[in-house]
């Protein structure tokens, strides 16, 4: 059977990457970055606080973590809402022992259904980061347009109401992606999104829109929940890459992604705890929010 010639042609091929939506670039060919205080390694906690709808949709997927079993699915839901209930507290407090403000990648449902929560996050004063309306807001190629841009206009305006500021990031649910969503994030005002994992440092796209890479291979649902290693096994793994990326002394990033419902457990917080502390102690470490790292890599661009 002959290949149709057609097959190998594609209208977006080019130098580098199939698409135009940012230049191909290897970290050692560019200017270095030096964090504030000569830090070489930024430490940037992102925390997913996210609401499950007891039905989940399939459409254009379902999200990781969803409901699994049969109607109503309370096992799963509530564990859950544990995070929100309890989990996240514990995480308050242990980035309050450390010293460290996080970004809180938010479901614009939790703020409208527990605003008290929110309040008290920006009350430490962490970062609260869009991530989507709910746990059934995927985003992907096949969703119309103006339902996208409704989609991510209804989750920045219910966090602006809740908090009083605008979030300046996004975070997909999966990390996934349109097409449109770039420029939509850009029309919507969003400075920089935590979706393409291909770096460690943050790099702006063709449109201005700046990604600010959160590695998915470092997330506690991957370690933890996925590959079903303990709680003190991930938290080694994160000393590791964090002496690693030390050692290079040429500014990067260690995103440590967590989950209320997984790390927020009372036999997993103390791993976390003891990380945090320890991180935070490095004479490496400069401990911030994404917007602060954002600003800080823009400024020496």
């Amino acid at each position: 059977m002959t290949l149709d010639p057609a097959y190998l042609e594609y209208p977006k091929r080019r130098k580098d990457y199939d698409h135009g939506i940012y230049d191909w670039s290897a970290i050692q060919q560019r200017n270095p970055v030096i964090w504030p205080g000569d830090k070489s390694v930024a430490v940037w906690a992102c925390v997913s606080l996210e609401w499950f709808p007891i039905i989940p949709s399939d459409t254009p997927f379902r999200a990781p973590g969803h409901m699994q079993t049969a109607y109503p699915d309370y096992r799963h839901y509530t564990s859950r809402d544990y995070g929100n209930r309890l989990g996240v507290y514990r995480l308050l407090d242990a980035f309050a022992k450390a010293g460290m403000r996080a970004s809180f990648a938010t479901n614009s449902a939790v703020a409208q259904r527990y605003p008290e929560l929110v309040a008290d996050i920006v009350a430490a004063g962490h970062e609260i980061i869009a991530h989507s309306t709910d746990m059934n807001g995927t985003v992907a190629t096949g969703l119309p347009v103006d339902a996208e841009r409704a989609l991510i206009a209804k989750s920045l305006d219910t966090l602006e109401r809740a908090t009083g500021v605008r979030p300046k990031g996004w975070l997909s649910i999966a990390r996934s992606q349109s097409w449109d969503t770039p420029d939509l994030l850009t029309e919507a005002g969003v400075s920089y999104c935590c979706d393409w994992v291909n770096d460690e440092l943050p790099y702006r796209f063709n449109n201005g829109l700046i990604n600010l890479p959160l590695n998915h291979e470092l997330s506690d649902r991957q370690v933890i929940s996925v590959q079903q290693h303990s709680a003190d096994s991930h938290a080694q793994q994160m000393r590791d890459a964090f002496d690693w990326l030390a050692r290079e002394q040429a500014g990067r990033i260690l995103p440590l992604h967590i989950t209320p419902y997984i790390l927020g457990l009372p036999y997993r917080i103390s791993a976390l705890e003891d990380l945090l502390v320890d991180l935070a102690s490095r004479p490496q470490a400069w401990a911030a929010t994404g917007s602060q790292i954002v600003d800080a890599w823009e400024a020496q661009q």
